[in-house]
């Protein structure tokens, strides 16, 4: 395989196929790669994981693989430590691999127990290439769904009034699409689920606990964080930006570890009414 560039260490181009998409809570059950070394040879390989956990119907519906075809796979735990010494040095590639199939490899790694580290590695995402390079707002969408210009780009106005004409015309472009509000909330969640501040900072790991998702104790509980260092938890209450929930919850972790400051104050001022 020859590339335009030439390449000082191996580039593997990757993409995952999984019983989900949040990384502490979903796992591996396919992993294919495209090694290309520095002298363009390609090597290509394929690999299939017993999760350990039921996948999800709506997953096979995307992946078309079934807890059946995985039944006699292997864990991702027995080929961890072969899996990270063919991926060695190399660079990354893929489509999305930033925000979505790097975080989840390296997440099994670190349940595995195998050392893995993104470090000084290079990372080219192809999506990112494609929304850089292709404009994907609404002036896009116009000329994409309507053939049309977006008149007064970024007024308020013309913005709103172009996206329920963008939003008509893709009812019309894919009959497939759901018939109701619920079910167009599901279609959309599934591809993009809303975050909150809270769900930024915690996901709920199997037992129902919060645990970090950010910041030098993420994977962490929150609860062992407030037994083990709760002076992590006091500079968060005094983060001024920090959302009341977020707040809200640190607090109530502070305090079930600390019970002699349950009178803490939260140290914020009350909301203004909106107009």
């Amino acid at each position: 395989m020859s590339l335009p560039f030439g390449l000082d260490r191996p580039l593997v181009f990757f993409d995952l196929e999984t019983t989900g998409t949040r990384s502490a809570h979903d796992r591996i059950v396919e992993l294919a790669a495209v090694k290309i070394d520095e002298t363009g040879n390609r090597d290509e390989r394929v690999r299939r994981f017993n999760p350990g956990v039921p996948i999800p119907p709506e997953a096979t519906a995307v992946h078309g693989i079934s807890d059946a075809d995985v039944a006699d796979e292997p864990p991702f735990a027995s080929r961890a430590k072969a899996l990270a010494k063919y991926l060695g040095t190399c660079d990354l590639a893929g489509f999305n691999i930033r925000r979505f199939d790097l975080p989840m490899l390296v997440a099994e790694f670190r349940r595995a127990g195998v050392p893995f580290e993104v470090g000084e590695r290079r990372l080219v995402d192809v999506q990112t290439i494609f929304h850089r390079e292709e404009p994907r707002d609404l002036s896009a969408a116009a000329m994409f769904y309507l053939d049309r210009e977006a008149e007064r780009a970024h007024s308020a106005t013309a913005d709103v009034e172009t996206t329920v004409d963008v939003f008509l015309a893709q009812l019309k472009r894919y009959a497939h699409l759901p018939s109701s509000v619920q079910e167009l909330h599901g279609y959309c969640d599934e591809f993009a689920p809303f975050e909150s501040e809270l769900s930024r900072w915690f996901s709920e790991n199997p037992a129902g606990a919060l645990v970090f998702r950010k910041g030098k104790h993420r994977g962490a509980p929150l609860d062992e964080v407030a037994q083990a260092e709760p002076d992590y938890l006091t500079w968060m209450l005094g983060l001024e930006d920090l959302d009341p929930e977020v707040l809200k919850t640190v607090h109530a972790a502070y305090v079930r570890h600390d019970p002699s400051q349950a009178a803490l104050a939260l140290n914020r001022p009350p909301e203004e009414p909106v107009p």
